[in-house]
């Protein structure tokens, strides 16, 4: 088995979160699974935790994390670290998906999914790598998207798709200015699984419904269409637990060999073939600026 490592996994309380906590745990690590709520809507799952953590023998446990508040934040990993003494993996899950056409949503309602994805991470960032830096060791995760920045990028998703676009390119800076650190970085990139998750189903809509009504002249059914033609894309056996398992995959791989994109996209949109030519680029830039040993965590 592999050495055991005190993991945090943001938006746990659902979808791949919940499902990689599992996994993770499972696999032997300790796992802290973080979600809003914890004493209110989200109460049931802080048993279910309990009771499959009592029932399987593992060491699996919900923490009170907002990734909107920073003191909710600092509180978490401030009890993880008094409990564990570090925290060795983070993984970025938090993140919601909204259906619609992107005039018709607020400019509001595009900040709270920043929010989540862009700010929620940084938040949490700030919280946990000082920890990281001071151990000269750990593996930040994120959770992407494939269409997001890449490839398909279907209409009537924009906000999500430029939220985990920026939360991409977030990743990839911090991946370089972490890497002397003996820090690594791995970006999780999964497809649309419109099966097994809440992804599509609890999807947000635009607020501003008049506006949404007026694309109906042009675009009538183009919700229900996008999500119908994507679901006839993804293979019947598509299984969003396999995200759940390149993650573990990801914390078991040993230091200095952890990929930094792993694909998980039964519906193939074509997302990993650009990234593939992008991620050699920029390997290539760095080569070309001679700071190379930016792209390979160190050992310190």
């Amino acid at each position: 088995m592999s050495e055991q490592q005190v993991v945090v996994v943001t938006g746990a309380s659902s979808g791949f979160g919940w499902m990689s906590a599992h996994r993770l745990a499972d696999a032997g690590h300790t796992v802290y699974a973080g979600m809003r709520a914890t004493a209110g809507r989200n109460a049931g799952k802080v048993v279910q935790i309990q009771q499959y953590a009592a029932e399987n023998g593992v060491k699996l446990r919900a923490v009170e994390m907002d990734v909107a508040d920073q003191a909710s934040v600092d509180a978490a990993v401030a009890r993880i670290v008094g409990e564990e003494g570090r925290i060795d993996v983070l993984f970025h899950n938090v993140g919601h998906m909204v259906l619609g056409p992107a005039e018709a949503f607020t400019p509001e309602q595009l900040g709270e999914l920043y929010e989540s994805n862009v700010l929620g991470s940084q938040r949490v960032n700030r919280a946990v790598l000082p920890h990281m830096r001071a151990a000269r060791r750990g593996l930040v995760v994120w959770n992407s998207s494939s269409s997001s920045a890449r490839a398909g990028t279907p209409p009537y998703l924009a906000p999500y798709f430029a939220a985990k676009a920026a939360m991409d390119s977030l990743a990839l800076s911090y991946a370089v200015e972490l890497a002397r650190f003996g820090i690594e970085t791995s970006i999780i990139v999964p497809g649309a699984f419109t099966g097994g998750t809440n992804h599509f189903t609890n999807s947000g809509r635009p607020a501003d419904t008049a506006v949404a009504e007026q694309y109906e002249e042009f675009y009538a059914g183009l919700s229900a269409q996008i999500t119908e033609k994507l679901t006839e894309l993804e293979p019947a056996d598509a299984d969003p637990t396999e995200v759940a398992r390149a993650v573990v995959r990801v914390v078991d791989t040993p230091f200095g060999r952890r990929p930094l994109r792993t694909h998980i996209d039964p519906s193939q949109d074509g997302a990993e073939v650009v990234n593939a030519v992008a991620d050699r680029l920029r390997s290539a830039f760095y080569e070309r600026i001679g700071l190379a040993d930016l792209l390979r965590p160190h050992t310190v």
